[in-house]
C-alpha cells in the first residue's frame, strides 16, 4: 500500500503522520459500513442526533490546546487563526445540533379540501464529503455536522496535508457517534474518486479542475452533488472611501494565512488614481509580520508546499519583466520553510493571468479604474465569482455595486475573507456548483423532500 507523508510546511523535514492511500475496495467497504450504520442513526431521534454533536462540540473544547497546535504543525496556519477556527468548528457543531431539531416541511392546502398534504425532509443516506487542507477543522466540520445532523452518515476524505488533523477529529468522536457513522479516508486522488462512486451525495471543497471532475463523475451516477471551489476576488475602493480603513481590511484579506483562503482578495480596483491607495496598501501589507506560525505575532505564515511558492516568484518575474512595479516583496524570507514575502504589484499588463487566476498564495494586484461601473466590470472579467469586497462611506453605490458584481458574496467596508457559518455560502460562475452551504441553506443539499398525501 502507498504511503503518503504530511509534511510541516515551516520545516519540511517535520513528518507530521504517515497515513495510507485508502484504495478503492477498502474504500467501497468503508461505505458499506456507512450504509449499515446509516438505518439506525436516520430513524432515531432527532434529539439523539443532538445531543451526539453537543457531545462532539464537548470533545472539540477540551482538545481545543492540542488541536490548535497540530493544525499550527501541520498546514502553517498562525496560531490567532488556528485557535479561532477551533472555536468557529465548536460554534458550528452546536449550531447544528440545534438544526437537528428545528422545525422540517410545509402543509400545503389538498385539492380535495380533507387530505393532509405535506412535506417531510430525509437524509440521503452516505454521503461522501472531499476537503481541503487550509480550514482543517472548519470545513470537514461544516460539511459534517449537518449531514450528520439531519440523518446521514459520513465518509470523510481529508487533503492529504491535513491527514493529521482529520484523523484526530475522529479519534475524538469515537465512542461519541455510533460506529461507522464518520469514517475518516486518507488518500489521493484516486480515493476520492472511490468516495464519489460509493456514496450517495458530495460535498467537495478544493480546486476547480477537481472539483468539476467530482461534479462531472457524480452527474453520471445521478448523485446530488455541490462543489466549493476557486476564487480571484476583487476589492473595489471608492474615492469616499475611508482609505487607511480599506487599506487595512484589504491588507488582511489578501495576506493573512499567506494568501491561502479561496476568498482571499487577489485584485484591488481603485476608482481613480490608484497611486495614492497603492502605497497605502504596501504600507499595510509591510506591517504584517512573517514568519513562525507558532509565534503568536504571527499573521504570515507559510505557503502549503514549494509548488505554488515558485508559481507566484516566476509569475511576479514574468510581469516584471513585462513592465509591472513590485510595491511590495522584493526580500523574500529565509530559512527552510516554504515562506513567501507578501507581494504587492501595480501595473500588471493586460492579459498577464495574475489578473485571471487564483495563485493561493500572499499576493495582490492593483488597478485603476475610470469610474465605479468599470471597475465592476473589471471585477466580473474573470471566471470565477466567489466574492468581492467594496470599499465606500455611499450606501447607494455600496447597494449599485451589490448588484453589478456576478459573484456569490459581497462584502461592503470588510474583508472579503471570513464567513458566518449561520449564512448561505457559496459563489458564482466556476467558483461553485450546486447547491450552497451553511446556514439553514445546508438542509436543502444533505437531504431530499418527500411528499405526503395522507386522505382520512
Amino acid at each position: 500500500m502507498t504511503t503518503i507523508e504530511s509534511l510541516s510546511p515551516q520545516a519540511p523535514s517535520d513528518v507530521v503522520v504517515r497515513v495510507p492511500d485508502t484504495a478503492p475496495q477498502q474504500v467501497a467497504a468503508a461505505a458499506g459500513r456507512a450504509r449499515k450504520a446509516a438505518a439506525d442513526w436516520a430513524r432515531g431521534p432527532a434529539h439523539a442526533r443532538a445531543a451526539a454533536l453537543h457531545a462532539c462540540a464537548e470533545a472539540v473544547t477540551a482538545a481545543a490546546g492540542e488541536l490548535t497546535d497540530l493544525v499550527v504543525r501541520e498546514v502553517g496556519k498562525p496560531r490567532g487563526e488556528a485557535g479561532a477556527e477551533l472555536g468557529r468548528g465548536v460554534a458550528i457543531l452546536r449550531y447544528f445540533a440545534q438544526q437537528a431539531l428545528h422545525p422540517e416541511g410545509e402543509v400545503y392546502p389538498p385539492a380535495d379540501g380533507v387530505s393532509l398534504l405535506h412535506t417531510r425532509r430525509r437524509p440521503h443516506g452516505v454521503v461522501g464529503l472531499i476537503t481541503p487542507w487550509n480550514f482543517p477543522v472548519a470545513i470537514p466540520l461544516w460539511k459534517a455536522a449537518p449531514a450528520l445532523a439531519f440523518g446521514n452518515t459520513v465518509l470523510l476524505k481529508p487533503a492529504p496535508q491535513a491527514s493529521a488533523v482529520a484523523l484526530r477529529l475522529a479519534e475524538l468522536f469515537t465512542g461519541v457517534l455510533p460506529d461507522g457513522v464518520l469514517t475518516v479516508l486518507t488518500g489521493l486522488g484516486g480515493t476520492g474518486e472511490a468516495v464519489v462512486d460509493t456514496t450517495d451525495a458530495v460535498s467537495f471543497t478544493g480546486s476547480v479542475a477537481a472539483g468539476q471532475a467530482v461534479a462531472r463523475r457524480a452527474v453520471t451516477r445521478g448523485i446530488p452533488v455541490q462543489c466549493e471551489m476557486g476564487g480571484q476576488n476583487a476589492a473595489i475602493v471608492l474615492p469616499d472611501a475611508d482609505q487607511d480603513a480599506a487599506a487595512t481590511a484589504i491588507a488582511a484579506a489578501a495576506m493573512g494565512y499567506a494568501g491561502q483562503k479561496c476568498t482571499a482578495t487577489s485584485r484591488v480596483i481603485v476608482v481613480g488614481d490608484p497611486a495614492p491607495f497603492a502605497g497605502r496598501l504596501a504600507a499595510a501589507v509591510e506591517a504584517l509580520p512573517v514568519g513562525d506560525p507558532a509565534d503568536p505575532a504571527t499573521v504570515v505564515g507559510p505557503l502549503i508546499e514549494s509548488r505554488p511558492r515558485d508559481a507566484i516568484r516566476a509569475a511576479v518575474q514574468r510581469a516584471g519583466a513585462n513592465g509591472a512595479r513590485l510595491l511590495t516583496g522584493a526580500r523574500q524570507p529565509g530559512g527552510d520553510g516554504w515562506f513567501q514575502a507578501p507581494t504587492v504589484l501595480a501595473g500588471v499588463p493586460a492579459g498577464d493571468d495574475l489578473l485571471t487566476e487564483e495563485y493561493f498564495g500572499p499576493m495582490c494586484v492593483v488597478l485603476g479604474a475610470e469610474s465605479a461601473e468599470a471597475a465592476a466590470r473589471t471585477a466580473n472579467n474573470v471566471r470565477h465569482g466567489l466574492v468581492a469586497g467594496v470599499h465606500t462611506r455611499d450606501l447607494g453605490a455600496a447597494l449599485t455595486l451589490t448588484d453589478r458584481l456576478d459573484v456569490g458574496m459581497v462584502k461592503v467596508n470588510a474583508p472579503t475573507t471570513g464567513v458566518d457559518f449561520h449564512a448561505p455560502f457559496g459563489g458564482a460562475k466556476e467558483s461553485s456548483y450546486g447547491p450552497r452551504e451553511q446556514g439553514t441553506a445546508a438542509r436543502d443539499f444533505y437531504t431530499r423532500t418527500v411528499t405526503v398525501t395522507l386522505t382520512p
